[in-house]
């Protein structure tokens, strides 16, 4: 996974519907070589693609990842799929890096957002 320390932690914004999402939710498997270097691979790859909207990671401390990715069309979550490189990285995935996973593709059909105001942070007296 890529570090993400460095910006602030926010969600995927919410878009106008309708898009879709490909819900990734996996169990990893002891042998993990390789998997950092061709995770950020397939991070670059997708960004690439055109009508590519973002995406959301969560791991649970029992070691369940989810992974998110939205997509404004058909089209390009088909892009995706079909991807060469990707498809080379799924299969490897399966070999080695996933004990199981799980993948749901839905169309939003409503999708809406929050977040909370800044407010001015006082001074803290010494």
């Amino acid at each position: 996974m890529s570090d993400h320390s460095e910006a602030p932690v926010t969600p995927v914004e919410a878009y106008e519907p309708p898009y879709y999402v490909a819900v990734f939710t996996s169990v990893r498997s002891q042998d993990q070589s390789g998997f950092s270097e061709t995770n950020a691979r397939m991070e670059d790859l997708v960004k690439g693609v055109p009508g590519f909207l973002g995406m959301d990671h969560a791991q649970t401390p029992g070691g369940l990842g989810i992974t998110v990715g939205y997509f404004r069309d058909a089209d390009a979550l088909t892009e995706w799929r079909t991807n060469a490189e990707h498809r080379a990285a799924q299969k490897r995935g399966q070999a080695e890096w996933y004990q199981s996973y799980t993948l749901h593709v839905a169309k939003v059909e409503r999708s809406h957002g929050f977040t909370r105001a800044q407010t001015p942070q006082s001074p803290t007296a010494g």
